[in-house]
């Protein structure tokens, strides 16, 4: 029934019972049984007013959404958890460094529920890693990031003397002048490639048509080899590395006796006496092909020696 359909004594229950069912949903609903003597809501309800996050709250641990500040290992599978990944942790304080609380923060990993803690350190401004896990360790070389290496606290400090800039003023100069033409370079080849933005979207678009192309015939030939995936494009370290491989004799001759004794065997059932003559019947057939090869083999060798 449409909204139009309905009395105005139905509208009116209607939006009644609306607003009552938000007022109980935002714990703004008074029921007839309470009295301004018996408090707020919460204390009316038996509840504290951060509900299931304060469960603990008399032991002084509030839950809280944690967001990881780095990246790290799990102590418990040695997987890795990302920066930035959440997770509801206990919040408690364990500490003070002059006036600043030092806070604790224990949770359990999603991959195998390992509990980490770690505290904060606002003496360093940094979060450390109490048990549960290890810091990921992630370094570079200044050289293969091809960067410029950021000067130390102590030499930060030196740059403030006049004397101490003039000396390595020198070695800077010498520095920029190195770094100048390689940075010249970089943004040369950089313009060359994105100065053209037409040519560069035709190129990609047109390497898109031609592998949407080859993708049918993929398939195609995949089909008919009996395989149910996608076969990438054979190359020569593929052929090479194939044609170098090779089978025991004793493989060939297994695949041999089994494809024999399939095509010896009826396709029907039979009783055992039947089973018994097509074993006598397959001893038969190999030793045959044996007689066959050792004849072949004698009569190669006899018209090689008179030629």
């Amino acid at each position: 029934m449409s909204w139009g359909a309905l009395k105005p004594q139905q509208r009116l229950r209607a939006q009644t019972m609306s607003s009552l069912a938000a007022a109980r949903a935002d714990n703004f609903y008074y029921p007839p049984e309470w009295t301004p003597k018996q408090g707020s809501l919460n204390k009316f309800h038996g509840q504290h007013a951060l509900r299931e996050r304060a469960k603990k709250i008399d032991q002084g641990i509030l839950i809280i959404r944690f967001e990881m500040p780095f990246n790290v290992w799990c102590g418990g599978c040695n997987s890795m958890i990302a920066k930035g990944v959440r997770f509801n942790a206990e919040k408690k304080q364990v500490g003070n460094y002059y006036s600043t609380k030092i806070w604790s923060f224990t949770m359990k990993s999603a991959c195998c529920k390992h509990e980490i803690v770690i505290q904060t350190d606002p003496k360093n401004c940094e979060y450390v890693i109490i048990s549960g896990a290890q810091r990921k360790t992630e370094e570079f070389d200044v050289e293969d990031a091809e960067t410029f290496a950021l000067p130390a606290d102590e030499e930060r400090g030196k740059l403030a003397d006049p004397f101490y800039r003039l000396e390595h003023q020198e070695l800077d100069l010498q520095k920029k002048k190195e770094a100048e033409p390689v940075l010249v370079l970089l943004q040369r080849i950089s313009d060359a490639r994105h100065s053209d933005d037409y040519a560069l979207n035709k190129a990609l678009r047109a390497r898109l048509r031609s592998k949407r192309k080859e993708l049918p015939e993929e398939e195609v030939i995949s089909r008919k080899m009996g395989l149910g995936i996608r076969l990438l494009p054979t190359t020569k370290e593929d052929s090479a590395a194939a044609a170098n491989v090779k089978f025991s004799s004793k493989f060939e001759k297994n695949r041999k006796d089994k494809r024999a004794l399939i095509n010896a065997t009826s396709i029907f059932p039979e009783s055992s006496g039947p089973s018994l003559s097509s074993k006598k019947r397959l001893e038969l057939e190999i030793k045959r092909r044996k007689i066959s090869a050792a004849a072949t083999s004698t009569f190669i060798s006899g018209f090689a020696s008179e030629t």
